[in-house]
């Protein structure tokens, strides 16, 4: 018997319907990265003025990134078809980081 390919693999651990909507799902995660690369240099530039970089501008811009990537994410995965994949994505994202652990 044969291993199933990566993608057979996303398919089961994603609970996904077909390879096609496989690649849908790596392409908004794909085009999700490259938004945040581009929009880094301005949200720098806004906060940082025409220095474009500083310690608190950074720091400020990673504290920002987290729920900024997320809601682009959303605004991706509802362009691509993909919302109700990444809107579960992001509760159960959201329910690991806020988890609290039961004594």
């Amino acid at each position: 018997m044969s291993q199933p390919s990566w993608i057979q693999k996303l398919m089961h651990r994603w609970k996904l319907g077909s390879a096609f909507q496989v690649i849908v799902v790596l392409v908004v995660f794909a085009c999700t990265g490259f938004t945040v690369l581009f929009i880094k240099k301005p949200i720098l530039h806004f906060l940082a003025g025409e220095k474009g970089d500083s310690i608190t501008a950074s720091v400020i811009y990673y504290l920002l990134i987290l729920p900024l990537y997320n809601v682009i994410l959303l605004a991706y995965g509802f362009l691509f078809g993909q919302f109700n994949f990444f809107w579960e994505f992001e509760k159960r994202f959201f329910n690991r980081i806020f988890r609290r652990t039961k004594k």
